[in-house]
This record gives C-alpha cells, structure tokens and sequence, in this order.
C-alpha cells in the first residue's frame, strides 16, 4: 500500500498542478471578461503541457557573475523540498506514501528548506532584481510560518497526536468528548456512527475556524501568491528570484512554486476540513456516508476519499486564484505587520484556548 499510495501521490501532484496552471489562466480570463487560452486541446487543456515542453527545449544560459554551481542546484532543491512533504499527506485510509508518526513535525521542517533554495536562487543570479526578490522571498515565508505553525499546533493539541493520518480518522468519529454539540445524544441517535460535517475539526473546536482562517492566509504568503506576491512583484522586481532562469530550470520552480500551493491546500484540508471524510453524515435510514464512501480498504473506498480530499483541495486552491485577480498588492510594512500584529497574536490566544479547552475535557 505505501508504494501504491507513492504513485498515487505522484500522479495526483502531477494532475493537480497542470490542472492548477490551466485553471490559473481560465479563472483570470473569466474574471477579466476575455477567453483565455483554448488553442492547445480542447478548452486550452493541453496549455500547461506545451508550456513545458517548449521550456524544456530552452537552452540552458548562467549568467557571467553567477555561482555556476548553486545556480544550477538552487531550483533542484526547492522542488524536491516541496515534493519530500506530500511523503507523510494521507489520501485515502490507510494509503498514505510515509505512515510517518511525527508527520506533521517533519512537514514543517521538510517544507522549510524551500527557503534555502529560494535564498540561493536569488543571491546566486548575480541580479539586484533576483536578490530583492529572495531579501523579499525569505523575510515573508520565514515570518508567516510562524502562525501558519501555531494555527498547525492548535489541530495538533486538539487531536492529541502528529500523525496525519490519525488526525485524518479522528475527523470521521463524532466523538461527544471533544465535539461542542453535546446536545446530539439527546435525540437519541448513535453518535459514534454519525461521521460527516459534524465530525470536521472546525466544527468539533469551532474557534479552530479562526486557526483555519490564520493558516489560509500564511499559506498565501508561504506561496507567494497575491495579495503577499512581493518577492515576484512583476512591475518592480520584473519576475525577482525567476529573473535570470530559463528552461528546466525555470520550469522546475514554476512546478514547485503549483506544487506549493497544491502541498498547503492539501494539508488545510487534513487538518481542518476533515481530510478524505465525506461532509455527508449517516443520519437515519438514509445513511448518505455510507453510499458514498464505500468499505473501507477496497479500491471503492479508496478511490471515494481521493475523490472526496481532491474536491475540497480544489475549492480551496480556487480561493487562491480568486484572491490573485481580485485583491492589489499589500506593500512590505504592511505585510509584515500583518504578520506580527494580527496573526501571531491570534494565533498565540488560539493555542492557549485549545489547549484549555482539551484540559477541561480531560
């Protein structure tokens, strides 16, 4: 199962960010009135492919003042760092690629390293634009990882483990010891069975919706997408650390930078919206979870979670590109502000709540 789930994951990456690259430039024609692209297969779908086929066929060029070396490397390493986290994402019960125990330790420590080789991108390109962009680049991420981590700490403390794919399975058993609505047991309904919406952590803790709320928005920024897309700014920094890349190169921080934004949703949903649990609950003789779920361990099964992650997973990168043509560009006081006067603080009370609130509940 763990190398099923490996392709799996590699598969899902893959679709997910050329979906996610078509649907970025659909989502921006829309919003703006105009077509979009729809040359290259049917409606444009095959947009993203010969995108990066006729980057692949781009000659190689280092700059003259560059470090040859760490120039060469630095988009290497920021896409292996983003693809080493979807290792410990689970997809499905029990298809998980790392059934790591610690997964969500050593998410935020692997998807750290993303600001080295994004710091090494720019400061090896030999460019005042690419060197601004990495200053910019890593004074954003290495800032908003902190409420995005807390945010991450409150789910954690609530759950009571790091493991993702238990944290997963917790979101599909209404537990009455850790769920507000006690009053469910007085209509006399079996509540261990329940499952659904009722049983997501934002409903089970309803001020976790506040933690989903900080770590949306730090996942903006961790992805530097608009309104926190300083470090890329096209009309002060013309592309900042992509600057001086063609090529494999160019297109290899392209994919990491979907593949980024797919990685952050992906883990939004696991920890907040009930990772592969579907939102329809077994209430009466209807029991809708059940129809459309299937046995657990079977490919029905299996295929009904991927179906039921990979939904919510697209509404929230959808948010993201709504958030890019629809909201201007924050300036860099404000965004740091931002940062350390609302988030943190928020997400700080946040923590001291939860943990509060799981001590009461013994």
């Amino acid at each position: 199962m763990p190398f099923i789930a490996l392709l799996l994951t590699l598969v899902l990456i893959l679709t997910f960010v050329i979906v996610t690259a078509w649907s970025e430039r659909k989502v921006a024609a829309w919003m703006q009135d105009r077509v979009g692209p729809d040359v290259a297969g049917p409606f444009g779908l095959l947009q993203p492919v010969a995108d990066v086929l006729k980057l692949l066929q781009k000659e190689f060029i280092t700059p003259a003042a560059a470090d040859p070396w760490l120039f060469r490397v630095a988009p290497v390493l920021v896409f292996t760092a983003v693809l080493a986290g979807f290792a410990v994402l689970p997809l499905a019960p029990g298809a998980q690629p790392s059934a790591a125990p610690t997964g969500v330790f050593y998410l935020l420590a692997v998807v750290a390293l993303d600001v080295v080789g994004l710091l090494l991108a720019g400061f090896t390109s030999a460019n005042k634009f690419a060197v601004l962009g990495a200053l910019r680049s890593v004074a954003q991420i290495v800032s908003y990882e902190i409420p995005a981590g807390l945010a991450v700490l409150a789910v954690v403390l609530l759950g009571g483990s790091l493991d993702l794919q238990v944290l997963s399975y917790q979101q599909g058993i209404f537990s009455p010891d850790t769920n507000w609505l006690f009053g469910i047991r007085a209509l006399g309904l079996d509540v261990t069975a329940i499952g659904g919406i009722l049983t997501w952590n934002i409903v089970r803790m309803p001020l976790l919706g506040v933690g989903f709320l900080i770590y949306y928005l730090a996942s903006l920024a961790e992805c530097n997408r608009a309104p926190f897309d300083l470090p890329e700014a096209e009309s002060e920094l013309v592309a900042g650390i992509y600057t001086e890349y063609a090529g494999f190169r160019y297109a290899a921080l392209f994919l990491a930078e979907y593949a980024m934004m797919v990685l952050v949703c992906v883990v939004a949903a696991v920890l907040f919206l009930g990772s592969w649990n579907t939102p329809l609950p077994n209430l009466g003789p209807l029991r809708l979870a059940s129809w459309t779920t299937g046995p657990a361990g079977t490919v029905a099964g299996v295929a009904w979670a991927i179906v039921w992650l990979s939904l919510k997973v697209a509404a929230l990168i959808f948010g993201h590109l709504w958030a890019r043509w629809t909201y201007p560009r924050l300036r860099v006081d404000q965004l740091l502000r931002l940062c350390w006067k609302v988030l943190t603080p928020a997400a700080l009370v946040l923590v001291v709540v939860v943990a509060v609130w799981r001590i009461a509940l013994g």
